[in-house]
């Protein structure tokens, strides 16, 4: 089949998760990327991950987020390399860089200096904060992002400390958040010829992704939301809502009418809490009694008894239960070839873009590159 980006050149200037994000969700579309790298090392994430897991001597993460892209590496200290690196931009119909704010501008290869031989280009930039502002300058990574976010206060107990969410949840939104706007630019390229610079940030897909309860908080007086004693996991909704231990295993119960579920063999000292005046209020108190009955029985059998009676759970798995689950193999959504990879969450008329490639070794495509666009 035809992918709807086929034909597309991206250049990408990014390293580390958030730009490679986005390049590798547009490159599963189809088009063709090339990833700019500088000579002594290549892009961070190369080596800079702490797995002990390497495939042909370079990180996971690297191979991971850069999948079937081109490698060449171009030194941006020298005028050569600025040259070049300009010149290939200039080829190109995407441009996507991470660079701290007005290090792009100050190597000459920035969107306005772009524009002057390539109008219609579509540029793709991703910082930690955005461009302006006291924060502007800062490191952008994923954990500090998280830190002036808010966002660690909202997993975990009432009695824990703020608490990181355990992905680079920042990088991996923000790229997201590029790659959904440049195929708008895209969209809009296609029938005007007008290009377009896109931008965002870190906080900003943080904040983003916190939609939901900052448009609480700012209509409700500002009260924050308040952390379950055990088993957390929504800081504004009343129980049953959360994550309990069981004879045997985990399970997740999501919203259920209590009248409902004080019905359910085992539970039926819920019954006290059947019409409570604030629901929310004695959140803890329904949750204890919770804990107390499914310790009674296995996660398997809670789920099966629960879920035949019509309310909302699942049993908490761990990488190789989902992994192993026949369901999940029906997706296919891992490769079947060697180094395993993820593929694509996408499919278009029924494909699935498989990730069956490694990251380039570093200026692995160098020559032929230089080559084609005679740099």
């Amino acid at each position: 089949m035809t992918l709807p980006l086929e034909g597309l050149l991206i250049v990408d200037f990014s390293q580390f998760v958030a730009g490679p994000y986005a390049s590798l969700k547009l490159g599963d579309m189809g088009a063709r990327v090339i990833k700019v790298e500088n000579p002594d090392g290549g892009d961070l994430s190369r080596r800079h991950y702490l797995s002990g897991t390497e495939l042909e001597g370079t990180s996971t993460l690297f191979h991971a987020v850069n999948s079937g892209k081109e490698s060449v590496s171009l030194d941006l200290k020298t005028h050569a390399g600025r040259d070049a690196a300009l010149k290939l931009a200039e080829s190109a119909d995407v441009v996507i860089q991470n660079f701290r704010p007005g290090v792009i501008e100050r190597l000459g290869l920035g969107y306005a200096e772009l524009c002057k031989s390539r109008p219609g280009i579509i540029f793709g930039s991703i910082s930690g904060y955005g461009n302006v502002g006291e924060w502007a300058k800062l490191p952008g990574q994923d954990l500090l992002a998280q830190a002036r976010s808010g966002i660690m206060w909202l997993s975990g107990n009432a009695g824990d400390g703020p608490v990181p969410v355990g992905l680079p949840i920042a990088d991996l939104t923000a790229g997201s958040n590029l790659a959904q706007g440049i195929l708008g630019a895209l969209y809009r390229q296609a029938r005007t010829g007008e290009g377009a610079l896109v931008e965002t940030s870190l906080l900003e897909a943080l904040v983003d992704l916190q939609f939901e309860f900052l448009t609480t908080y700012m209509n409700n007086g500002e009260v924050d939301p308040r952390r379950a004693a055990h088993g957390s996991a929504h800081g504004y909704l009343p129980a049953p809502y959360g994550v309990f231990e069981t004879a045997n295993g985990h399970i997740a119960l999501a919203m259920s009418a209590l009248e409902k579920l004080s019905q359910v063999e085992g539970l039926e000292a819920l019954q006290r809490f059947a019409d409570p005046d604030d629901p929310f209020s004695r959140r803890d108190d329904i949750n204890i009694v919770l804990r107390g009955a499914f310790a009674a029985k296995p996660a398997t059998e809670w789920e099966t008894q629960l879920s035949d009676a019509g309310h909302w759970c699942a049993q908490i798995l761990n990488w190789r239960d989902m992994l192993q689950s026949k369901h999940f193999k029906t997706l296919e959504m891992l490769n079947q070839t060697s180094p395993r990879l993820v593929n694509s969450p996408l499919r278009l008329d029924g494909f699935r873009a498989q990730r069956d490639k490694l990251g380039p070794k570093l200026d692995a495509n160098g020559s032929e590159i230089m080559r084609e666009f005679d740099l």
